[in-house]
């Protein structure tokens, strides 16, 4: 069984930083691809962020591009989301998912991930 294990959110001010951590145990994280999802109250689900097996290729949503930055360390089974230049509409509870890699895999689709965490709760304050 896989299990995933978010952490590293808090209360940050607008324009701070926030590293958030994604503990994989059960399996090797090495073959799974990883994504990052968020929730805002009374929003939907939506995509932040994913990384390849490899990591060789990675993909962010519009909203992120050039202030989040996902990463991974196999060697510690567990998969990062750097946040930086963080604005009030960033507060969301974030998810980590895993994925088994796919024929034409679509990192930004919900349904392609198999396994969740629980969650972490970013507030970002003006």
């Amino acid at each position: 069984q896989v299990q995933l294990v978010e952490s590293g959110g808090g209360l940050v001010q607008a324009g701070g930083s926030l590293r958030l951590s994604c503990a994989v145990s059960g399996r090797t994280i090495s073959r799974y691809n990883m994504g990052w999802f968020r929730q805002a109250p009374g929003k939907e689900r939506e995509f932040v962020a994913a990384i390849t097996w490899s990591g060789s290729l990675v993909d962010y949503a519009v909203s992120v591009k050039g202030r989040f930055t996902i990463s991974r360390d196999n060697a510690k089974n567990t998969v990062y989301l750097q946040m930086n230049s963080l604005r009030p509409e960033d507060t969301a509870v974030y998810y980590c998912a895993a994925a088994i890699p796919k024929y034409q895999p679509r990192l930004g689709a919900e349904s392609e991930y198999d396994y969740w965490g629980q969650g972490t709760q970013v507030t970002v304050s003006s």
